[in-house]
């Protein structure tokens, strides 16, 4: 704690030197109210204040299309705190090249749609087998090294799906319009089934005789579709009006969507992108007066171009109904419940008395604040399990204006501590136990209520990251988060009175000389 306290002294008068507390003359900048330290001259309080804390519940919905779904999710997870959670996926589907032309008597092999979800890469989490008598279908001897790699997941790990294709007969628009997680969309024809084990796999083909490569695939997850289908929609409209630009072609072929048969499981993510259909199918190909049967293939566009979005369906257990309201109990709950992809959030308040008291320190003891956190415990009783946890949150700053108009805004702290080397916006301790617990830091926040009366605003908690630029590092803004793809749950204590030991708190470090 004296470590804590001395590198808080540090940035503090680094930063506000000049303040409450002054330094002298001679110190250099690192060292800065290392002399309230020595000889007894100044000691670092820690006080705990009560907070009112309390469910938001964002009606089980968010914005879940291109704009917000760097990564997608499938999948489905039930568990007695939150109950099922189900995440279906929906694309749009573009044709790479616009009055494609297959050629003569073209008849489709097979079509395989490819996604790849985010696998483990540890060489310990591989399964790799080893065949050295294959043969090729060329017939050549050959070596087929399949390698196996775990999927990640949130859930229930050990578990099968059966992964189901339909046809979308929903027209989607365009990527302008805005999708959120309970739109619901029409399907019509089955195109493909797969029963998924939670493996990717990998293949290597070379041949025996000098090393060769003679195939080789990148991992991922390969699924089957209805050859005869595509024979009539695509390969045999060749030089129709449907295929020839883009407008009339999505308005023909309107999407697919993937979705599990299973109602438990587990939720993983991939990346929407590079999803992709192939049609494998032979032509007619004649030269000199010869023609040959030659293989062909054309792939689909099932890209960032496409509207898609994630459809979330609820079915809630007793007990989260029994704790989170559908209005917000500003008065506090014992509970909170916190999930992404477009489950309940939190916000926390720091009541006016409290800041009334912190007034009065800064006013007429002339203390000055060097932390301010909000610790928030994981729950022991209904939250006592192997999920890993949350590793952040994304709190922002909640604003409510005259005209009710509701916005967000990042901690000044952000900004204030920027360069200072040791500012970190949420911290996680012990996230591998239980109880674990999570200090926001708001320091900056706290100070400008107390010493330059600013309005003292609710605090807003939900799961998930904030996205940054990849170009710059800096945070993007507060609506880019990864909440509507983060599949994580916590159940956190609130205000629980009865609970004095992990109720949510806030931490209060300041000195007086």
């Amino acid at each position: 704690m004296i470590k804590e306290i001395q590198n808080i002294f540090r940035l503090f008068f680094i930063l506000f030197s000049g303040a409450a507390i002054t330094v002298a003359c001679e110190s250099e900048p690192d060292e800065l109210g290392m002399q309230f330290f020595q000889n007894g001259t100044a000691q670092g309080t820690e006080a705990s204040f009560d907070v009112v804390a309390y469910n938001v519940y964002n009606n089980d919905a968010l914005e879940a299309d291109n704009d917000k779904l760097s990564e997608a999710t499938l999948g489905a997870f039930d568990e007695s705190n939150f109950g099922m959670q189900k995440s279906s996926y929906v694309t749009q589907v573009r044709l790479s090249s616009y009055d494609p032309d297959f050629g003569a008597n073209a008849v489709v092999d097979s079509v395989v749609l490819q996604m790849k979800p985010l696998y483990q890469t540890a060489t310990d989490s591989v399964v790799t087998k080893t065949y050295e008598d294959y043969i090729h279908p060329d017939n050549i001897a050959a070596k087929k090294v399949v390698s196996s790699y775990p999927i990640k997941k949130y859930g229930k790990a050990k578990r099968n799906f059966t992964i189901n294709v339909h046809e979308v007969t929903d027209f989607l628009y365009s990527t302008e319009t805005n999708f959120y997680s309970n739109q619901q969309v029409n399907t019509g024809t089955l195109l493909g089934t797969k029963s998924f084990d939670g493996f990717i796999r990998s293949i290597k083909i070379t041949k025996d005789s000098d090393n060769s490569e003679l195939f080789s695939r990148d991992a991922g997850l390969r699924i089957p579709l209805d050859k005869d289908f595509f024979q009539s929609k695509i390969i045999d409209k060749k030089g129709s009006f449907e295929l020839k630009d883009v407008a009339s072609f999505i308005r023909y072929f309107r999407g697919l969507k993937l979705s599990v048969a299973e109602n438990d499981g587990y939720i993983f993510n991939f990346n929407p992108n590079e999803l992709s259909v192939t049609i494998y199918y032979k032509y007619d190909k004649t030269e000199n007066s010869t023609t040959t049967r030659t293989q062909g293939s054309y792939t689909l566009d099932l890209g960032s171009s496409n509207v898609h979005f994630n459809q979330i369906q609820y079915n809630r257990s007793n007990t989260f109904v029994n704790h989170v309201p559908s209005t917000p109990n500003t008065n506090g709950d014992t509970k909170l419940f916190l999930q992404g992809m477009g489950g309940p959030g939190a916000e926390i308040l720091i009541p006016d008395a409290t800041i009334a008291q912190l007034k009065n320190l800064y006013k007429n003891e002339k203390v000055g604040l060097l932390s301010a956190k909000i610790r928030l415990y994981s729950d022991g009783s209904l939250w006592n399990n192997s999920y890993s946890k949350p590793d952040t949150f994304a709190p922002v700053v909640k604003t409510v204006d005259t005209d009710n108009k509701v916005t967000y805004s990042f901690f000044p702290d952000k900004d204030v501590f920027a360069y200072s080397g040791v500012y970190k916006m949420v911290k996680g301790v012990d996230l591998d136990k239980n109880p674990a617990y999570y200090e926001i830091s708001i320091t900056q926040f706290v100070k400008n209520i107390i010493e330059k009366e600013e309005a003292n605003k609710p605090i807003s908690i939900n799961i998930g990251s904030f996205q940054t630029s990849s170009s710059t590092g800096a945070l993007l803004g507060t609506e880019y988060t990864t909440k509507a793809y983060t599949p994580n749950r916590i159940v956190l204590v609130g205000s629980d009175a009865n609970n004095t030991q992990y109720k949510a708190q806030l931490k209060i470090i300041y000195s007086k000389k």
